[in-house]
């Protein structure tokens, strides 16, 4: 993987050679108030889950609340080096869900098995701006694809550490990490994230370090490419790459291609390790995890086929660097495919009703499957997810981008390839609204 790491370099400087600094942001800067904005996300979440062949286990979860994700951020102070200052708040209130039923991941679950009727926490983090280059340290959301937090339950996780962002030059984004901690999302308490070691079953501490670099590169306008590394200590080290490609065919059509990438292998303690250990004893992760899709579409309609493949020891390992961190195209509502040696496939379709006169609303269904998947009871595990997703956003009046979504997904599998997980039927109701007070 030295390639990788000299290939980032070399883009780097070719980069830099051929394009010229754009204009400075912090030149733009209005001032800390001028600039600053304060708004709260209102989300309904109704979460259900019915285990379909879990014998002497739990039969079903569901739960149901109501989430406010508070974001303010500052302008910068105007000058050369502009400084800011950035605020995260998150309340989870339990509306429904009993004792027999928890379990979905919305709430902190107490000793007893029962979910919390509440739970908060706050972040904030300081900032500075010099050009087109930002630093930030302190509690904040990541979308990079070795550290990306997730919200896909009522309220997301929160990193704290440092990320550097420079985008000095047209085109390039570099961006640099240093976190040490994460909170899960359904706990308020900070390093929730660890997991059990694969070898010893003992519950993990929680992030202690990772560090990240990398960056992306528009070498046209329809053409990137990704390249980015992080070392998360006595855990794992990753290499990702990515190369998306939109290639326009007439005014409504058009075909999208991405490939992704990851290189993952077991450094230090090895806390994650493979699911599966093997016949000596060991669970160390050393495996490459890829996929392709190829996405057509003509007007309203977008239909999309892709392929992924994992290959070497362990599955495509990932949680203690983000819940998101998993930018692969089969990683989907349930499963992500990701089992030792699983191969699958997926067909998709999507439908935006905004050619029929209805703007806001769009539809989409896929089905996936994968095979030859390595478990705790055989070397060709399989499993298959079909999921529903309908969208509508309100586009006009008071309550313009208020959204409603519904969201179901089935999954099968009678060997436990998804770490274990029974066939399931999920179900997710959703209403969210976006309130800008600043």
């Amino acid at each position: 993987m030295r390639v990788m790491k000299w290939s980032m370099i070399a883009l780097a400087v070719a980069a830099s050679t051929s394009q010229l600094a754009i204009a400075s942001s912090q030149d733009e800067s209005k001032g800390f108030v001028e600039d600053s904005q304060l708004g709260v996300k209102l989300r309904n979440l109704y979460f259900s889950r019915d285990f379909r062949n879990n014998e002497g286990g739990q039969s079903r979860a569901a739960e149901w609340g109501q989430g406010f994700i508070g974001t303010f951020e500052s302008g910068f102070t105007q000058g050369t080096v502009g400084v800011g200052f950035d605020a995260i708040g998150l309340l989870g209130l339990k509306l429904d869900g009993g004792k027999g039923t928890s379990g979905t991941g919305l709430f902190p679950t107490g000793s007893d098995g029962a979910s919390q009727d509440s739970f908060s926490e706050g972040h904030g983090a300081v900032k500075a701006r010099i050009s087109n280059t930002t630093l930030k340290y302190g509690g904040q959301f990541t979308s990079l694809p070795v550290f990306a937090t997730d919200d896909s339950r009522l309220l997301p996780e929160v990193a704290e550490g440092f990320m550097l962002t420079s985008k000095e030059i047209n085109g390039l984004e570099l961006n640099a990490g240093h976190f040490t901690r994460l909170n899960a999302q359904a706990q308020s308490y900070k390093d929730s994230i660890g997991g059990r070691n694969s070898d010893t079953g003992r519950k993990n501490p929680g992030l202690t370090e990772a560090n990240v670099f990398g960056g992306t590169y528009s070498i046209t306008e329809g053409l990137s490419t990704s390249l980015y590394y992080s070392r998360v200590e006595d855990h794992f080290r990753k290499f990702y790459g990515n190369v998306n490609w939109a290639l326009p065919i007439s005014d409504n059509q058009g075909l999208v291609f991405d490939f992704n990438i990851y290189d993952t292998k077991s450094i230090g303690e090895n806390r994650t390790g493979a699911y599966v250990t093997k016949a000596d004893g060991t669970s160390k992760l050393d495996n490459i995890a890829a996929s392709l899709s190829g996405a057509y579409n003509i007007g309203a309609h977008t239909f999309t086929l892709a392929y992924q493949k994992v290959t070497g020891d362990g599955d495509y390992a990932y949680g203690i660097d983000g819940g998101g961190t998993v930018f692969l195209a089969n990683s989907i509502a349930r499963s992500d495919f990701n089992a030792e040696d699983e191969k699958s496939w997926q067909a998709r379709y999507d439908l935006n009703f905004a050619e029929f006169g209805i703007p806001g609303l769009t539809f989409m269904t896929r089905y996936a499957r994968g095979t030859g998947a390595t478990t705790r009871t055989t070397d060709n595990g399989k499993e298959w997810e079909r999921d529903i997703d309908v969208k509508y956003v309100m586009q006009e009046g008071p309550a313009k981008d208020l959204s409603f979504r519904v969201r179901q997904a089935t999954y099968r599998s009678s060997d436990g390839v998804y770490y274990g997980s029974s066939s399931i039927d999920e179900l997710r109701l959703i209403v969210e609204y976006p309130l800008s007070i600043l």
